[in-house]
């Protein structure tokens, strides 16, 4: 059976976009789905004299080979300054020196949030716009606002019930999109 991978854009070991993460794999009965752990990777600085120095870092050839093999791929967009941190953006800058369409045909659930009302909308519009670039499929995407307010992170729950179904119908839709 085919797998569904969900990697975050935040270095925190408290993000909050990882709390909603694991929620939404949490979620997932259908198919497997496991979360990615881009920290557990090695992954310098992109420098395009260090990537002609010593190529591409076998942790991104590793992690654009699990991309390869998932069925679908879950997104956690954090922001910070109204973009994508510059760790995601490293990470993306590295896949895409790797492979140019390292996303190619994936279909791809991208969700943010943050402690604001916005949930960290600006961050989840550039990954809407960018992720086609390398071949991907933005299948759904779901912005979640004022995560303190409407998330219990000691029960990884979701304590808003309108948001609790706007992530519900997402994600339905994005998995009934990896079926066709």
């Amino acid at each position: 059976m085919e797998t569904i991978i969900a990697l975050s854009g935040s270095n925190s070991k408290t993000s909050i976009n990882s709390m909603l993460l694991d929620y939404i794999i949490n979620a997932i009965q259908s198919q497997p789905a496991s979360r990615l752990h881009l920290l557990d990777y090695d992954i310098p600085m992109y420098n395009l004299d260090l990537e002609q120095e010593r190529g591409i870092p076998i942790d991104i050839q590793i992690i654009k080979n699990k991309i390869a093999e998932a069925s679908g791929i879950i997104i956690g967009v954090n922001e910070h300054n109204g973009m994508i941190s510059a760790y995601f953006k490293n990470i993306l800058d590295w896949l895409s020196r790797a492979d140019r369409n390292f996303l190619a045909n994936k279909k791809i659930l991208l969700v943010s949030t943050s402690p604001g009302a916005r949930g960290a909308s600006s961050a989840l519009e550039y990954m809407k716009s960018t992720a086609p670039r390398f071949g991907g499929v933005i299948a759904e995407s779901f912005s979640f606002p004022s995560f303190q307010e409407n998330f219990d992170v000691n029960n990884l729950s979701i304590t808003n019930p309108a948001m609790e179904l706007g992530i519900s119908q997402v994600l339905a839709s994005f998995l009934q999109q990896l079926d066709n």
